[in-house]
């Protein structure tokens, strides 16, 4: 009987260290501290490893299960064992990942997307002001700002600044709908101004349901040739982002500062996310020109100047 399951276990081990890799590949992430057993039981739980308890039998034998790196991996089902310790004890596979939130703009994404591929800041500035990713996406702006699509991406080691940008390009290009295009000329604006739109109503809106009202009630400003006065747009302006804007930073001169110029800013202001673009190209259709912000997230939207400043005036004593 021992002898038997001997057997089959050389047999499995034997035939394991002899896959072919195939998929696409799945990621692992190993904690800083993380035994092997932990591995094992990570790469078992993705379909990697068919066997942990004879993965684990291998590695000891090979003396292979004491000086794995954490990190985060990616690695194809099928993958010999052999691979897979390799990989484990040297470090290859590993992915640097970087969460991108919605509504972040280039000063923020710069300095994390540097810090993920340990590469100088200066690269990734200059990857952002790429012309020929700019002329792809008729950008008629000096850089890709509102076009770096938030979501969370995964960069194998050695990672160029230009690579991770053109990755998150496709991602914004894969989230832009054909048939959005038909609804453009619906709007009177061109994709640059709805991603400049999109990208204010991400910075403005706390509640996903206030979106599109958001979007409704700038594009109305928009036809009725008025500022479009929007907070987000003056804190870009401005280069920072405080809680509240202050009387002093309406006054920055700066095509940014959507108080002093009408119309909408040259460009994006962040990157916004799917819900903030489907909201600036589906606007409500609503007969608002004002809103203000409570202290809870939530807007209060008004047709005139004076219930606009008695809603303001709530606002504040909410404060």
């Amino acid at each position: 009987m021992i002898r038997s399951l001997l057997c089959i276990a050389v047999a499995l081990i034997i035939a394991s260290c002899s896959g072919t890799p195939r998929g696409a590949p799945i990621r692992v992430i190993v904690p800083r501290g993380a035994s092997f057993a932990a591995a094992t039981d990570s790469l078992a739980r993705a379909g990697l490893v068919s066997a942990p308890v004879f993965f684990r039998l291998y590695a000891r034998l090979t003396g292979d299960d004491r000086n794995i790196k954490p990190g985060t991996y990616l690695l194809k089902r099928g993958t010999p064992w052999p691979d897979i310790v390799s990989a484990l004890n040297g470090g290859k596979g590993l992915v640097n990942t970087i969460t991108i939130p919605e509504g972040f703009s280039l000063l923020q994404i710069v300095p994390q997307l540097a810090q993920a591929l340990s590469v100088p800041e200066d690269s990734v500035k200059v990857a952002v002001r790429d012309s020929a990713l700019l002329s792809r996406l008729v950008i008629p702006a000096a850089t890709l700002e509102g076009y770096l699509f938030p979501d969370t991406y995964a960069f194998p080691d050695g990672t160029k600044a230009r690579e991770a940008v053109l990755e998150l390009v496709k991602r914004f290009e894969r989230e832009w709908k054909p048939e959005w295009n038909a609804q453009l000329s619906q709007l009177g604006l061109n994709r640059h101004e709805v991603v400049t739109m999109a990208s204010i109503v991400e910075r403005e809106a706390k509640k996903a349901e206030e979106r599109p009202v958001i979007a409704g009630v700038y594009m109305n400003r928009l036809r009725e040739r008025m500022p479009l006065q929007a907070d987000p747009t003056v804190q870009y302006a401005v280069g920072k982002h405080s809680p509240r804007v202050l009387f002093k930073d309406l006054e920055v001169d700066s095509p940014y500062n959507t108080y002093k110029y009408p119309g909408l800013p040259p460009g994006p202001i962040a990157s916004p996310g799917g819900a903030s673009l489907r909201a600036a190209l589906q606007p409500a259709s609503v007969p608002y020109l004002y809103f203000v912000a409570f202290p809870d997230g939530h807007h209060e939207f008004r047709q005139t100047f004076a219930e606009h400043e008695e809603a303001i005036r709530r606002a504040r004593a909410n404060r």
